[in-house]
């Protein structure tokens, strides 16, 4: 499981409802379990999204057997949702997780 920050003022789009909608905007189906919004797309075989607290987890298993083109499509598709949900670009998401690093928080 993977915990990622929210911007602030983005806080609302780790509401379930916009979650959802996000989820199917870009990866297509999505279906509800146990509380949390699961889908299949490409190598991502399940991924599960929650809000936990004021952050968006995720929850993924990938699959090493796709051939490359399909990993790097869903590469750039699980960017793109992580970037309208949490409003970092993934370049943001690595500078954050690296200041954690420094700071012996992670």
């Amino acid at each position: 499981m993977q915990e990622y920050e929210v911007r602030r003022g983005q806080a609302e789009n780790v509401a379930p409802d916009k979650l959802k909608a996000a989820m199917q905007d870009i990866f297509g189906n999505v279906e509800e379990k146990d509380g949390r919004l699961v889908t299949n797309f490409g190598a991502l075989k399940p991924l599960a999204a929650w809000a936990c607290k004021k952050n968006l987890c995720i929850d993924t298993k990938m699959d090493p057997t796709v051939p490359d083109d399909v990993a790097g499509s869903t590469i750039k598709a699980f960017n793109t949702f992580l970037e309208r949900v949490t409003g970092y670009t993934a370049k943001e998401r690595g500078k954050r997780a690296q200041k954690k690093v420094k700071a012996g928080k992670l």
